[in-house]
């Protein structure tokens, strides 16, 4: 598939100064002094899902952004305006991720909720300025009514109602008097506008529903381009950043702002659009991540496999991770989709420099030493991170009874073979050299044992003789070995955009069912039974692991990959090419 052409992957220099045109517009403001040395942000999310990777673009774009100026602030604000689709716990895990990812609002916690009043006083004045009316025709009708690009919309048989009887109604709606649909307020703009989102937009919908905040106080809510702006004004924000989509309604944002008598000119918000994030091989739509937890493609919102910042932290990320990668794409007015390679290689590079080194062994086959007398154990030492000094390390303890992987053995080797096979060597990382002397099978014929002695002039992994070993293994020895489940996660999708109308538009058509390989017979090394949790580390010869935030505990170790060392996607790729 071609990319788009604001594609980016790892290849690119994405490090030397990355564009960000909004901090460019901010800086402008402050050198002309548009808003007296004022940046005040926020961030806005709706209270109806965990916050996702695209979410932390924005994130890392509005608190930095408020840094630009010595008093300059962030606010988190909850678009709590739709309470059929909020609740509390999404209030919680926003905060807990913003947190997560370093940022932090201060006092500044604010809900839209908390301006209904004024919003809804605002919509008083407006009737009474002739600038709103009440509509009794349903969504639908309206819908129809207003015309598209081709057509101007149609007034509504509603639009000239007296202003009398304008606030008796919306008096009425607010009482609860009306059922769901019955009425609407709407702004009178102009019908023929050639922009359809100033044809007369909605202000308020009746939904009676219990709000997690007013509770049953409110049964008409404010629509989000009615208490956007308004909300802005009210904190006081500088500089409204968002999404790429909203641009469109940047008018109406302004003639609503240009309508409040109280809002002057100077202190008026200015909205700044922006290209959201858009990953290879994933989904980012909110609604379809909602999906994805209801129909139980995934097992909740923090599953690994999703792009949430709760599965992303479950998973391994850090938030030095997330934040170097936002800085790494840039900040663009286009749109584009952002090659998850780029997203990959800022994981591995982070990992590899902050990860200990340790063993596991997934897929264990026995090995026994014969030339190991039982009880009889030898100590090595092994490096937390070779490269590392400081890393510091830890004991190994080699015994007469081993585990190696099942992979590592072929007992017909291959050409350019240098693992273990009948009668050859290798040598165990940090311990010694060991051939293999025989094979024990079951009755099926099946490899469940391999017979094999040591070298001990080769203390350490270097032969007495100098003769050279070309395979190096990983091991474990059974007496100190742990168990562990083992949760390999990979991309959720088997293709590069989900969501393609080319491909069928479904995105449960293009899950990839390997996604997730549970292996229970796996086996640690016992420097990780106090590992804490989250905490991550390199299964050498393996890939990246960490201990799983949720169901890993010192009866029951769980660890979840990361990722593996090296991207075997684009290998597959390659094949396929």
């Amino acid at each position: 598939m071609t990319a788009p052409l604001d594609s980016t992957s790892p290849t690119e220099n994405h490090d030397a100064n990355p564009s960000n045109f909004v901090a460019d517009i901010v800086d402008e403001d402050l050198r002309t002094g548009r808003t007296q040395g004022r940046v005040v942000t926020r961030f806005p999310p709706e209270p109806n899902g965990y916050l996702h990777i695209g979410h932390a673009k924005s994130i890392c774009l509005n608190f930095p952004l408020s840094e630009r100026s010595p008093t300059g602030r962030c606010h988190l604000r909850f678009d709590d305006t739709n309470p059929t689709t909020e609740d509390v716990q999404f209030v919680t895990s926003i905060q807990n991720d913003v947190k997560w990812m370093g940022f932090d609002w201060g006092t500044n916690l604010f809900f839209a909720s908390d301006y209904f009043e004024r919003i809804y006083q605002w919509a008083v004045d407006f009737i009474k300025a002739g600038k709103a009316y009440v509509d009794s025709q349903t969504i639908e009708q309206i819908r129809e009514s207003r015309g598209n690009f081709y057509k101007p919309g149609d007034e509504s048989p509603y639009r000239n109602r007296s202003v009398e009887e304008n606030l008796d109604l919306l008096t009425r709606m607010r009482a609860g008097e009306f059922p769901d649909g019955a009425h609407v307020l709407r702004a009178k703009i102009d019908m023929a506008h050639p922009n359809i989102n100033m044809r007369d937009p909605l202000m308020y919908r009746i939904k009676h529903a219990h709000h997690h905040r007013t509770g049953s106080t409110w049964c008409i809510y404010p629509v989000y381009d009615w208490a956007h702006g308004q909300s802005d004004a009210i904190e006081g924000i500088t500089h409204s950043i968002c999404t790429l989509e909203f641009e469109d309604h940047r008018p109406l944002y302004e003639w609503y702002l240009e309508q409040l008598p109280d809002v002057p000119a100077d202190k008026r918000p200015r909205q700044i659009e922006f290209a959201k994030l858009n990953l290879t091989y994933t989904v980012l739509s909110k609604r379809r991540l909602q999906q994805m937890v209801a129909e139980k493609i995934v097992n909740g919102w923090d599953d690994p496999r999703l792009p949430t910042l709760a599965g992303l932290r479950r998973r391994g990320f850090t938030p030095m991770v997330l934040r170097k990668f936002c800085d790494r794409i840039g900040v663009s007015k286009r749109d584009g989709i952002v090659d998850i390679t780029l997203l990959e290689y800022a994981l591995r590079e982070d990992l590899n420099a902050t990860s200990p080194r340790v063993f596991a062994v997934l897929n264990p086959l026995k090995v026994v030493i014969e030339n190991i007398p039982e009880g009889h154990t030898e100590t090595f030492d092994g490096a937390f991170n070779p490269e590392d000094p400081n890393a510091g390390s830890r004991s190994l303890t080699l015994t007469r009874e081993l585990f190696i992987e099942r992979d590592d053995f072929m007992e017909v080797p291959s050409k350019k073979w240098f693992r273990l096979a009948p009668g050859g060597e290798v040598r165990l990382r940090y311990a010694c050299i060991i051939k293999c002397e025989k094979v024990i099978k079951n009755d099926q014929g099946d490899v469940i044992e391999l017979r094999c002695s040591w070298d001990p002039s080769s203390r350490g992994g270097s032969p007495a003789d100098g003769r050279k070993i070309k395979g190096t293994l990983h091991w474990l020895s059974a007496q100190t070995a742990l168990p562990a489940e083992i949760r390999n996660y990979d991309r959720l999708f088997t293709v590069e955009n989900p969501m393609d109308e080319a491909l069928g538009g479904d995105f449960r058509k293009h899950l990839n069912p390997k996604s997730l390989e549970v292996l229970t017979g796996a086996l640690v090394e016992p420097s990780l039974a106090t590992a804490a949790s989250g905490a991550r580390f390199q299964f050498e010869r393996i890939g990246y692991y960490c201990v799983d935030n949720t169901d890993s505990r010192a009866d029951k170790l769980v660890f979840n990959r990361t990722i593996s060392l090296k991207d075997s996607w684009s290998k597959e790729a390659t094949k396929a090419q």
